[in-house]
């Protein structure tokens, strides 16, 4: 219920909220939650998965839907480890632990097959991430002000140098991921491409992000396989 889960017959070492910013991908979700349940249960950790969900038709807001549901997530537990995930990509290999680095924020989408398993560019950090929550508090979370795809991510990439941590990777033969193409589906624009930034991160990320966050609350109900947030 509510995508939550423990592990029957050991005491979890680690609990780990999966975030999933969403709007309208229904196959998408469909798949992940078929491969990742299963995928989480065999490490044996102690998880919910949260689906954030933006409501209207403005343009999406995946960085503020993070912000939104890391703030949600920790009225429910003292988590150990934030996973921000896209919805369309599914783990590769098991032994790709969905837990945090204790001392940096850990990039593990390192390896996805749309780039032949490389990274696209050496600052790339999207995909999938897991931060402590104190490394997201450190860092101010992710930027509110990115409206549309893409550009977030190197927003984000900045951010942590600016804090004083750096990037750490899952390496390549274990963080491997299959992105889902559905050919109806092309609408949804294309995350990979890295956009020209309209931002100043050096000067804006202590004023745009979690300590400026606002939204509205609309629901937050239980499924059988998640937890849904809806905002405004």
């Amino acid at each position: 219920s509510g995508g939550h889960y423990e592990p029957p017959h050991c005491f979890p070492r680690y609990k780990s909220a999966i975030l999933v910013a969403y709007r309208n991908q229904e196959k998408y979700l469909r798949h992940l939650l078929y491969y990742i349940h299963p995928f989480l249960q065999r490490q044996q950790l102690s998880y919910t998965i949260y689906l954030i969900q933006q409501v209207g038709t403005g343009s999406f807001n995946r960085a503020k839907l993070l912000n939104v549901g890391v703030r949600e997530a920790m009225k429910d537990e003292e988590w150990d480890c934030l996973v921000l995930h896209d919805i369309d990509l599914v783990p590769e290999n098991d032994y790709n632990l969905y837990i945090c680095d204790e001392y940096y924020p850990k990039h593990m989408a390192s390896a996805i097959d749309k780039f032949q398993y490389t990274l696209p560019y050496k600052s790339f950090f999207g995909g999938v991430s897991a931060l402590t929550p104190e490394h997201y508090m450190k860092m101010n979370g992710f930027p509110n002000t990115y409206w549309g795809d893409g550009g977030e991510n190197d927003d984000i990439a900045i951010r942590i140098q600016l804090a004083g941590m750096k990037i750490v990777r899952t390496s390549p033969h274990l963080g491997r991921y299959r992105v889902m193409d559905y050919n109806e589906e092309t609408e949804i624009q294309d995350p990979w491409r890295r956009p020209p930034s309209q931002h100043n991160t050096r000067k804006t990320w202590k004023a745009d992000g979690m300590n400026t966050l606002q939204f509205r609350l609309l629901s937050r109900t239980k499924h059988p396989l998640y937890t849904k947030i809806t905002v405004d």
